[in-house]
């Protein structure tokens, strides 16, 4: 049995939470983000998330759209097993506020309910995915 790999899913728009987790990291990892998205790059997305062993997803107060969130639901639904969500509430000087918080809540007991994993720091997340119980 090879590696396990974990695709690096959620905020991107130079938020630094993947510069953080990646060297807590033991297993093998695929990161999304690219200078410039093509449709390659959607379609080797779509390959990874059906390969790799977690799909995890991390929102950030830097998230632009909501696409991650539907990514993530998508996943908990269809692959629950595999399916990792965290959010963190600051992200250099960002910060979500009290009411998004509560729906970001909200998304991680939907998350939990539908059998993925509802995590609440990238500590957990690297213990986690490294074979860990978290």
């Amino acid at each position: 049995m090879g590696m396990k790999k974990v695709f690096l899913g959620g905020t991107c728009a130079e938020s630094t939470w993947r510069d953080k987790l990646i060297p807590m990291l033991h297993i093998n990892y695929f990161n999304p983000v690219v200078p410039d998205w093509t449709e390659e790059c959607y379609q080797r997305e779509l390959k990874e998330r059906a390969e790799c062993d977690y799909c995890l997803y991390v929102i950030t107060p830097r998230m632009q759209g909501v696409y991650s969130i539907a990514e993530v639901i998508d996943d908990s639904n269809k692959r629950p097993e595999k399916t990792v969500f965290c959010f963190l509430l600051t992200d250099g000087n960002q910060m979500f506020d009290g009411g998004q918080a509560k729906s970001l809540q909200k998304v991680g007991q939907m998350v939990k309910r539908n059998g993925g994993k509802w995590l609440k720091s990238l500590e957990e997340i690297a213990e986690f995915v490294n074979g860990g119980t978290a």
